[in-house]
């Protein structure tokens, strides 16, 4: 069964996003805020093969990058900062 619900004082900003993210994926402002609201409360479980996509992409940017453990001490220490 379905509820409503009455959203107040949305500013003028969010409401603004909110349209355009409608008109992009071609849905009502409502529709567009259920979906919104699904996808923040109900993450989709990722498949294997986009796990290990993202993976691949991590592992390119990193290449180049050589660390050693001085270089995560040091990264460690300023993340504390």
């Amino acid at each position: 069964m379905a509820t409503n619900i009455t959203l107040k004082k949305i500013p003028a900003g969010l409401h603004e996003d909110i349209k355009a993210s409608a008109v992009r994926h071609r849905r009502s402002i409502n529709s567009e805020i259920l979906a919104l609201l699904e996808e923040g409360l109900r993450p989709r479980r990722r498949t294997a093969d986009e796990i290990l996509a993202s993976a691949r992409v991590v592992r390119e940017k990193m290449k180049n990058v050589w660390l050693d453990d001085r270089k995560i001490d040091q990264a460690k220490r300023e993340g504390r900062r």
